[in-house]
């Protein structure tokens, strides 16, 4: 088996370093880019099986190079930062990282998340689509083979992570799912980050569903968490 490599990127050289030596330590193959530009660059060269993306870097940030990297590929990006408040982290998740680690990073969580993510990918080829199918109801598609998302005809942009809760929802109607039960589900069990970001998916996905139709509601059970409530599937 090909050795798995991993695109390191931060604008601290030191921070690079320590990764990197970490990384090969435990037989990954590690790439250092330093800027967006260069991180780009080296992404379409190497063909990383991962990205460890820092967000705070001069020039071109960590998500705008998430952005062009999202356009060419479905390779995990875990962003890596100093910014720690939960807003951050829902932020980075809802564009699409497939983590979100803060700094100082820690060695054991740091590995730990990247053998998740990269069992995940590994469950299809690198760069290919996984086909998980669509759910249709009154006025509302949820694509996940394109991840497109229409509402009354049109489609909605959406973040891939905001678009697959709404599929886990919506493909079991009035099933409540637990904050960490839908954790587990989009983000994968290993997920490490606080359930609180449920909520805000959830809060933007009604701010693109609410009055739609009177036939499906996203709806909050309290005291436990959530369901896509179909009333004649009851």
């Amino acid at each position: 088996m090909a050795m798995e490599k991993i695109l390191i990127v931060d604008d601290d050289p030191n921070i690079c370093e320590v990764l990197r030596t970490i990384l090969v330590k435990e037989g990954y193959s590690a790439i250092v880019a330093n800027d967006g530009e260069d991180a780009l660059t080296k992404f379409t060269a190497a063909h990383p099986d991962l990205v460890l993306l820092d967000v705070m870097m001069p020039g071109m940030n960590g998500y705008q190079v998430m952005r062009e990297i999202q356009k060419k590929s479905n390779v995990p990006v875990i962003l890596v930062t100093a910014k720690s408040e939960p807003n951050d982290e829902a932020l980075g998740l809802d564009l699409g990282a497939e983590d979100y680690i803060t700094k100082p990073i820690d060695k054991t969580s740091l590995l730990a998340r990247i053998r998740a993510r990269m069992r995940k990918s590994g469950q299809s080829q690198p760069d290919q689509p996984v086909r998980r199918g669509r759910v249709e109801y009154d006025k509302l598609v949820v694509d996940m083979d394109g991840y497109v998302l229409r509402v009354n005809g049109k489609i909605i942009e959406t973040p891939p992570k905001e678009l697959e809760l709404l599929y886990c929802l919506a493909s079991n109607p009035n099933h409540v799912y637990t904050r960490d039960q839908l954790l587990d589900e989009v983000w994968g069990f290993e997920y490490y980050g606080d359930s609180r970001t449920i909520d805000v998916h959830i809060k933007r996905l009604r701010e693109k569903l609410e009055g739609v139709s009177k036939k499906w509601e996203l709806r909050t059970v309290w005291g436990v968490g959530y369901k896509f409530a179909v009333p004649d599937k009851a």
